[in-house]
């Protein structure tokens, strides 16, 4: 799940003014920014609400199902063209991807209005730990199943560092060394604590990334 964040208000206030918007249309997202009460239903109506008292013609507002498919947000796109096109700009609740999409949806100047995090993994309700960063070369299978470089500080892949003090991180220190974490799993387990992991092959890490599954089906390969 991708995390966001509340953009900086005053900045999406720039933006607009930027293009000499006095009208705004409003897009949230049904999936991961509902659940991070950053672009659901409440918070488009409080971002038009805040639009308003800005001096800004709230032409109308959508949250689509999921922001970040081309073909959903295209279709929303169309069922909103009247209210859409009397905007003279749309402001969207949704990472980055989702932005995009709509981006590419619309004819009309388009402007995030939330920040994209991390990748989440949902701890509890309302919860989000980052766990992930997608480097494209994992290493779960030999660390027990918790990445060191996303979870670490310094995001070494190999460790304790100089800095760990009675298994205890010395960067955030409420927290548990993760490559202590790491040895006490792999122990537990029975396998090697020892094992020194090699560079990582950050040339795995193109971008843009990009993968299709219709001529090769699932074993499609991400580059």
């Amino acid at each position: 799940m991708i995390i966001t964040r509340q953009r900086e208000w005053q900045r999406v206030l720039d933006d607009l003014a930027s293009v000499g918007a006095r009208s705004v249309f409003v897009v949230g997202c049904g999936e991961c920014a509902t659940a991070a009460h950053t672009g659901g239903e409440p918070e488009v109506a409080e971002a038009r609400e805040r639009l308003s008292a800005a001096g800004f013609a709230v032409t109308g507002s959508t949250v689509p199902e999921v922001t970040c498919h081309a073909g959903g947000v295209k279709l929303e796109a169309r069922k909103h063209a009247a209210t859409i096109d009397a905007a003279d700009a749309i402001v969207v609740l949704a990472c980055g991807a989702g932005t995009q999409t709509v981006a590419d949806a619309v004819a009309k100047p388009v402007f995030p209005g939330l920040e994209s995090a991390f990748l989440g993994t949902v701890v509890r309700h309302g919860v989000f730990e980052e766990r992930c960063q997608m480097c494209g070369e994992c290493v779960l299978d030999a660390t027990g199943g918790i990445c060191p470089v996303t979870t670490c500080p310094k995001g070494l892949l190999n460790g304790p560092c100089g800095g760990m003090w009675d298994g205890m991180c010395d960067v955030v220190r409420d927290r548990p060394c993760v490559h202590v974490q790491i040895r006490e799993r792999l122990a537990q387990q029975g396998r090697d604590v020892a094992r020194t992991l090699p560079p990582k092959d950050h040339s795995k890490k193109l971008k843009p990334a990009k993968l299709s599954v219709r001529a090769s089906g699932p074993s499609g390969s991400a580059r």
